[in-house]
């Protein structure tokens, strides 16, 4: 078994790493193999020196990657060569005293209210794909769910009855998110009204299917997403998580407890919960120059 394959096999059985982290490692451990490959000489994986990873990471910047991409790529390394050195397989681990890159402070992109509204508005509640964009996209912006934890919401997970649902985030850490009136009516919907039909006879405990009757995927409701900013003319480049960034913006503009948000949102760190308050702080310069009389 190669060094990289062993590596994934200890990602996933030993630290029990869920199937999207497993790809990231595998998708930057197998760029920067290619990368060394292509060195004159070419080089292994095993045989990389601190040189070499210094030199990825400044073709990485200068190809216009962002620092949190470079900082990703380096983990993925730290872990890899790590392991290695661990199991005896390197003398030497070349990622050692290789300092991180700096992260640039960029606010989350969030849609206004109005731009919302018209987007939970586009879907067509007389179609059966029309009344799940629905609920997906109300229950969204209602939860402020990644896009990985809607689609991986089961039947079970979703208690109407209380308004709440069950999601599994980030570390495979659990957690209790409440739902809103109109997104529990649209969940209804859905569940009386179109899943049975998109079932297709099949047997399925996912809770949104696409048209075969199978669990939706992120591609899928992507391309959902897309579709509908572009028919209700948002101009905005806008991915599932712009929804999860206007929801806990929103709460925050309109008083929510930061803490709160900070549980909804399933974050570890407060932190990274902040970087909103960044969002709500220059919404309230705006609404403070236009109002004030000597602003």
């Amino acid at each position: 078994m190669d060094l990289l394959s062993l590596f994934m096999e200890y990602l996933q059985v030993e630290r029990g790493l869920s199937t999207n982290t497993l790809e990231s490692y595998r998708r930057d451990l197998t760029a920067f193999s290619g990368f060394l490959r292509n060195r004159k000489p070419p080089v292994a994986l095993e045989e990389a020196q601190r040189h070499d990873i210094i030199n990825y990471l400044v073709t990485l910047r200068s190809t216009g990657r962002a620092s949190a991409t470079l900082l990703r790529n380096l983990a993925s390394l730290r872990s890899f060569y790590h392991f290695l050195l661990k199991e005896e397989r390197i003398h030497a681990d070349p990622t050692v005293n290789i300092d991180s890159p700096k992260m640039e402070k960029r606010l989350p992109k969030v849609l206004s209210i109005d731009e919302v509204e018209r987007l939970l508005q586009a879907p067509d509640g007389s179609t059966v794909a029309g009344i799940r964009d629905k609920a997906m996209l109300e229950l969204l912006y209602a939860t402020g769910l990644r896009v990985s934890e809607l689609i991986s919401i089961r039947l079970s997970d979703v208690n109407l009855s209380t308004g709440f649902l069950k999601c599994m985030g980030k570390g495979s850490k659990e957690r209790i998110v409440p739902i809103g009136e109109i997104a529990q009516r649209a969940l209804l919907d859905y569940l009386q009204h179109a899943r049975g039909t998109l079932l297709r006879g099949h047997n399925s405990d996912a809770l949104f299917l696409n048209h075969l009757g199978r669990p939706m995927s992120r591609q899928g409701f992507w391309k959902i997403l897309k579709k509908y900013a572009h028919q209700v003319q948002i101009l905005k480049d806008i991915t599932p998580h712009t929804l999860r960034h206007s929801f806990a913006t929103h709460l925050l503009e309109r008083g929510a407890d930061l803490r709160a948000v900070q549980e909804m949102l399933g974050h570890a760190d407060i932190s990274t919960t902040q970087i909103y308050t960044h969002v709500t702080r220059g919404r309230l310069r705006e609404v403070y120059s236009s109002a004030h009389p000597r602003a």
